[in-house]
């Protein structure tokens, strides 16, 4: 008996170190690098109420048909490459006379209220996904995430991430191609 349990040690030692480095040898895993199933799909069925406070309608599934190409911003108060991004799409929005809209993801309505008199609001309606369940519905790994909708209700494009720096130059790229394309 006392032979077979410095074995046992050894070979759970041996397993743990296996097992420790492949995780510390793998390459990085990064969820937003997971295709979305909603692209070439229409946008899922939801209704979002308006943040208390906020003084921007609340956003549905209806909102996102026939009205062009749409920015479907995910967003959070809470989230530091939301308020990075925010200013760039601001002004996608006026340069490019883009419709944007937003999903409030998982946020304090007071928070979100404070965050956008601060930035500034430049969506045309806002939906308060308090619970998180409309971002199941989207897809959505993190946020920002913006998805790029097109007039008849069909997600031509996600983008997970905020859109800056060399994200800001790949976003505009997909948003080249869906204008193109209607």
């Amino acid at each position: 008996m006392n032979r077979i349990f410095p074995l046992t040690l050894l070979g759970l030692v041996v397993i743990f170190v296996a097992v420790a480095g492949y995780f510390l040898t793998k390459p990085d895993f990064n969820p937003s690098s997971i295709p979305s199933a909603l692209v070439s799909q229409p946008v899922p069925e939801f209704a979002l109420e308006p943040i208390d406070g906020v003084d921007t309608p609340g956003l549905t599934t209806a909102d996102l048909k026939g009205q062009g190409l749409t920015l479907v911003n995910v967003f959070a108060s809470w989230c530091g490459p939301c308020r990075a991004e925010h200013p760039i799409l601001t002004r996608m929005g006026q340069d490019q006379d883009l419709r944007i809209v937003a999903i409030n993801y998982k946020d304090q309505p007071a928070a979100a209220a404070d965050w956008l008199e601060e930035l500034g609001n430049p969506y045309e309606l806002i939906g308060s996904d308090f619970s998180g369940r409309a971002g199941i519905e989207w897809g959505v790994t993190g946020v920002p995430e913006t998805f790029i909708v097109s007039n008849d209700g069909i997600v031509l494009h996600r983008f997970p991430g905020p859109v800056v720096g060399d994200g800001q130059r790949r976003f505009q790229e997909a948003l080249d191609a869906a204008k193109a394309s209607q």
